[in-house]
Order: C-alpha cells, then structure tokens, then sequence
C-alpha cells in the first residue's frame, strides 16, 4: 500500500487539472508523449537496475542568465543522495571554479565539510565528460594534458580583453561602466571549458536585437580565433567550439550556430571544449563504471575516458553491443532540456530538418540502447522556457486539446520526423521534474 506522504507527492507532480492518481490523466498514445509522470514514477520505484543520467541547467534548476545566481533545492540534494548508485549526471556545465554546481550544493546545504563528509555533491560527468567526480567531491580529469590545462587558463583573461576591445568600437559603442557589468556575467572563467554566456548581452539589447545578432557573429570568430591560438600552440586536435542551443552538426561534424532571428536568441552560449567532450561519450563512461561498481569488471577497462571514445552515436551504440554484458545492463532514464528541431527550404524546395541541442546526441543514444538490449529506456524533456533565458517552450494546453496532432505544441524543439522520441514530458518544468525525483528516491528509500 502506498503511504500518505508518498501519494501526497504523487498528487503534487500531476498536471494541473488532475492527480496523478487518476486514471483518466492525460497521455498522447498516438506519439507516446505523457504530460502525467505518475505511471513513469510507479515504474521507477519498482525497477531494481535503474540508471538515471540527467542534466543540470533547466532540469533540476531554472535557466538563469547569471550562473552565479542559480540555486539548487536541498531536497534535491537530498535525494540524489538517497538515490546513490542508480543516479548521475552529464552536464557541461563543471563540478568546480567560481560557477561550478559544487559552490551550489555547498551554499544550499550549508558547508564543503558537510557535503564532503555525507556524500552529498552530484556525482557523474561535467565539462561534456572530462570531470568526473564522485559524491564525496573526489575529482579526476581523465585524459587530460598540463599543456591543454594551461591554455585554457588563459582564456577568460584573452577572452575578456578581446570582447572590452570589440565592444567599445563600432557599432556597439558601449561605455565602460556598461561593458564591465556586462563582462562579469559573460565571460565564464570555467577551469576546463571557458565559455562566453551572451544572456545578458540578449537582455541589454532587447531593443536593439540587430546588435545582439551582430555580436553573437563577432563572438564566434573570438572563438575561432581561440582555435587558431591552440594550433599555433601545437594543440590543433585539443579543442572544439561548442554552441548551445545549436543547429546539430555539418557535414565535417562542427556544430551549426544558431542565428538570432529577430527577439529569437539562438545560440546564447559558445564553449572551448576538450575533443572527445560530448555528452554522448559520457554515457558510455559511465556505463563502464556502473558495471565496474556493480560487478567488479570494467567492460571498456578501467581507465576509459571520452577522450578514448568513438565519436559519431553509431560507433558509440555498436561499442556498447560488442562488449557489454546485456544482464547486467540498466534500465536508463535520460534527462534533458535542450533540444532544437529547425525547418529549412533546401534548394529542390523540399523541407529538411536541422536538429541539435546538447542533450540530443546523449538522450538519443539512451533511446538506442535501450531498443539494442531491449530494456524500457525513457526519454524525459523538460521544459526548461520559464526560466530567464529564452528558449522553446511546449504548449501543454494545445497538447492535451490535440492528442493526434502534437507538433504545434513542440515547435522548436522536435517534429513529427524527429528520430528521437520524448517519452514524459515535464510542462511544469524544473520544479514539476524535482518533486518526482524526490517522490522517486524516498519510495525507493522507504520500499
């Protein structure tokens, strides 16, 4: 029998309008898509194997345009703590630095020692894969060299005099008492993957969005100019830009920018990262590790990083088949808020699809392992459209009104010749998403 606390939860995570304990809650059988996550949270409290691999910004806390100002719920942490050994995560954002998830977790429970001492950090993957960390803050950069270390030391320092310099000059014009503030919550001084954050650029220009577009052009080249930099420096296979939101990737596997259109963003965020950091890779590494915990072998041995990994989903996916054992495989639950799905004319007239996000390569392979090893792997999307940075939100109203015809209501973020299917999808966004995790890990804890 289900205790009162636990149906409580399962109410307060229900869409509005019904209690996730009513049978007729809302689910799109036609695509799959479910607004209700209580028949997902009856299955997860009851799924032994379980591996949840989940992002951080816009899933477990609001999109903010100052990282410095994201907050994270302690019963979250909590949570995750209670859920050891089934849960970790898969964020570019990092672990560490001066925006890092751990300063969150310290500042929301209280003290590192506390956080160190109970095993309340979030453990997984951060950096797109090239910091791994466990719950008690022990942190490794597997595959990682002194001399790339070094150069990216120095990139928030070039990358801010670079963009004081821009800005001062036409067309911004911008005095410097307006260019510092803007800088400080720009320019990301992450140890691993220095980033320029263009948020509050979108926010200072919401009037003039020709000037927003423009700097997010000049911005990109300050990034190839980076990659130039790293060349000259002997580290031409090191690095790689990485744009968030994106367009997918081209025919030479760069990443396709998101051009501002209009009061539309696009791509607000533009990393240096490590090769081999993409999310996708991280899942096999942590795969690897779940199966060294649990079994004492390393499928992929010991040592395995993302930098070792295949890049492209088919070699990821045929990698996984070829050597791990499909008893001991989990039943995954992948996470994500950022995925895009854009409609172009292509020159015969006929419409094609660009799709991209930086949880689509990971989410995707979620879905592929779980058709490989015939596991019931989810996909869950949260609509992450309410926080502070734009992006495409989902239209549960025109959901629950058009069950047969859902592709209006998820504009810009997938379509009806998606290869990805979302399988539970979060309207109530971050809050909605933790009151389950919570309502999951104390059923989990008390069953």
């Amino acid at each position: 029998m289900m205790d009162n606390r636990l149906s409580q939860m399962l109410q307060a995570i229900a869409p509005s309008g019904k209690t996730a304990l009513d049978s007729g809650a809302m689910i799109v059988t036609e695509t799959a898509y479910s607004l209700d996550p209580s028949t997902l949270l009856d299955s997860l409290i009851s799924t032994e194997n379980l591996l949840i691999i989940q992002d951080l910004d816009g899933v477990c806390m609001d999109l903010v345009r100052d990282p410095l100002t994201r907050t994270l719920n302690p019963a979250y942490l909590q949570a995750a703590r209670d859920l050891d050994g089934h849960f970790q995560v898969l964020t570019n954002g990092e672990h560490i630095g001066s925006r890092g998830v751990n300063s969150l977790v310290e500042r929301a429970l209280g003290s590192a020692q506390r956080c160190q001492e109970q095993g309340l950090y979030l453990p997984g993957l951060a950096a797109g894969g090239v910091q791994l960390q466990d719950r008690h803050g022990r942190l490794s950069r597997p595959g990682v060299s002194d001399q790339e270390l070094a150069f990216l030391a120095a990139v928030p320092v070039w990358l801010s005099e670079a963009l004081q310099s821009l800005l001062r000059q036409a067309p911004y014009r911008l005095a410097d008492r307006d260019i510092e503030p803007l800088l400080a919550s720009s320019v990301l001084d992450n140890p691993v993957s220095p980033t320029l954050n263009l948020n509050a650029f979108h926010h200072h220009w919401q009037e003039r969005p020709d000037l927003y577009a423009r700097l997010q052009t000049d911005s990109a080249a300050l990034l190839q100019q980076l990659l130039d930099k790293a060349a000259a420096q002997g580290l031409a296979q090191s690095f790689f830009v990485h744009y968030a939101p994106n367009l997918g990737r081209n025919a030479e596997g760069r990443e396709r920018l998101r051009p501002a259109q209009g009061t539309a963003a696009g791509t607000t965020d533009l990393q240096l990262m490590l090769r081999g950091s993409i999310k996708e890779a991280g899942v096999l590494v942590i795969l690897n590790r779940y199966y060294g915990q649990r079994t004492g072998v390393y499928p992929l041995g010991e040592a395995f990083n993302v930098r070792q990994a295949p890049t492209s989903l088919e070699a990821l996916l045929q990698l996984a088949v070829e050597r791990f054992e499909p008893q001991h495989m989990p039943r995954l639950v992948g996470v994500g808020d950022t995925l895009t799905s854009t409609a172009v004319t292509a020159d015969d007239g006929s419409t094609q699809w660009l799709r991209g996000g930086s949880d689509r390569g990971f989410l995707t392979l979620v879905q592929q392992l779980g058709e490989a090893f015939g596991q019931d792997n989810r996909v869950l999307y949260i609509d992450s459209s309410r926080g502070e940075v734009q992006r495409p939100g989902m239209d549960a109203a025109y959901l629950r009104a058009h069950p047969s015809e859902p592709w209006p209501a998820l504009a810009g973020i997938t379509d009806a010749e998606d290869p990805l299917r979302l399988d539970t999808l979060f309207a109530g966004g971050p809050r909605q998403y933790v009151e389950l995790f919570c309502a999951l890990a104390s059923a989990r804890q008390h069953g």
